[in-house]
């Protein structure tokens, strides 16, 4: 048997295995600092970047009027849509978010709603009593009291109607927008 270096053993000096032993205690440290970091720099991320995610433009439900308000002679009356709003990041109590317009058929508390934002480009339109009909200024477009369209007529739908309904007096609306320009009516997210 010889003593040479090649057949023995290699052993580590103490100083080498000093070095080993920390750079494995600094590569862990290292690993749990970088945990450490990552995972609440993740939540504030999320938490700022949420707002961009959430859907909107869902339908909600909003107190309009009182039903005393709407005569029951059949002709649409306009009454703005008041409701908090909310951006990206702050919130707006009780501010103006469209309006409708409201009819009442007569002897009976059915009510009838209509968006008042044409369907073709997006304009207000108005009713006009002598006529018995809306009109939008923007194209001439117009409309029956019942919210259908009077041929010709470059909108290319009728008036968009909201669900409503009457409760303990006042009448609520789903409120909505839709996509103006198109055939169907089309909600907005």
């Amino acid at each position: 048997m010889s003593n040479s270096p090649a057949s023995q053993p290699h052993t580590p000096t103490p100083a080498a295995a000093t070095a080993r032993r920390s750079f494995f205690r600094r590569l862990l440290a290292l690993a749990v600092g970088g945990l450490i970091t990552l995972v609440p720099g993740a939540a504030g991320l999320l938490a700022f970047l949420d707002p961009l995610f959430r859907r909107g433009g869902r339908a909600r439900q909003v107190p309009v009027a009182p039903l005393a308000a709407i005569p029951d002679d059949g002709v649409p009356r306009q009454f703005p849509v008041v409701a908090d709003r909310q951006d990206a990041w702050n919130s707006f109590p009780a501010q103006p978010i469209g309006a409708v317009f409201l009819r009442r058929t007569p002897g009976s508390e059915e009510v009838l709603a209509l968006n008042a934002t044409c369907p073709h480009a997006g304009c207000m339109v108005a009713y006009q009593p002598a006529a018995e009909s809306f009109r939008c200024p923007c194209h001439t477009s117009r409309f029956k009291a019942d919210g259908t369209r009077i041929l010709p007529c470059v909108s290319p739908r009728d008036l968009d109607r909201l669900e409503c309904e009457v409760r303990d007096g006042v009448v609520w609306v789903s409120y909505q927008d839709f996509y103006t320009g198109k055939a169907q009516k089309i909600a907005r997210q």
